[in-house]
């Protein structure tokens, strides 16, 4: 990968681009707006098996935050598998890489709309969510931004990191699925993590969504010890930099002849 600059207006350019292209296909537009808010009707049903303390409240924060990892998982990490696959398959990226923009402005810029999309959704989720199911506000709001911002930065690596292995936009269903269903059942979204046995509790921790699972429930409890904040943070950064390593080693921008 080439120089690592940021140019603000290539890099507005692509992502009106990658938004036109976005909102042109109704499928996955329709997708990434309406699989979160089903998923959360899910979640608070799951969650509501569990006795939780703080009775209907706690279950309310847990749908919200879990919601919350819900909307990352969909809006940014799956809709950019696709995305990035559909612009190689379609040559896109090939062609981008031959004008002014660097290899990081490509990938940054093509992520732009999933990640306005994605904070739009959350702010809506965490405003409107609090309010119908009659939670508190987040105790510590920008704890809970940075978390919900390190979680887009993480999930779009991991997001080029999988379009690497994935052939083609058809089966972008079925290579996003382990990612999904780990972090669903092992991050804390669906299975409270204080829920599970010590061996495996310790080992959900290290899971890639773990640690902004976390930092995103300290964010709105306000709770965490600085400790298991420190620890989270780790986990997190060790993540993003695994996955930029490998998006810089195995990303493809071109197809497999």
């Amino acid at each position: 990968m080439n120089t690592l600059t940021l140019a603000p207006g290539r890099l507005l350019a692509l992502g009106r681009s990658e938004l036109t292209l976005l909102t042109r296909n109704r499928a996955t537009l329709t997708m990434a707006l309406l699989m979160p808010l089903v998923m959360v009707l899910v979640l608070k049903n799951s969650l509501a098996a569990y006795d939780l303390d703080g009775g209907a409240a706690a279950v309310g924060e847990a749908t919200l935050t879990g919601g919350i990892g819900m909307v990352l998982v969909f809006v940014v990490y799956m809709n950019l598998v696709n995305a990035y696959v559909g612009r190689r398959e379609e040559l896109v990226l090939k062609r981008l890489r031959t004008g002014e923009a660097n290899d990081l402005e490509i990938l940054v810029g093509s992520a732009l709309p999933s990640a306005v999309l994605a904070l739009v959704q959350i702010t809506v989720l965490v405003g409107a969510g609090a309010a119908v199911l009659d939670v508190r506000a987040p105790r510590n709001p920008l704890l809970l931004v940075a978390a919900v911002l390190a979680g887009i930065v993480l999930l779009a690596a991991l997001g080029a990191v999988t379009s690497a292995v994935t052939r083609t936009v058809e089966s972008a269903g079925l290579t996003t699925m382990p990612l999904f269903l780990v972090s669903a059942l092992g991050s804390g979204m669906f299975v409270p993590v204080d829920e599970m046995p010590g061996v495996m509790a310790s080992v959900c921790e290290l899971l890639p969504l773990s640690g902004v699972m976390t930092l995103v429930r300290a964010g709105w409890q306000g709770t965490a010890a600085g400790q298991d904040l420190a620890g989270a943070a780790l986990v997190t950064l060790a993540w993003a930099m695994i996955s930029m390593f490998a998006v810089q080693r195995w990303f493809r921008w071109e197809p497999r002849r």
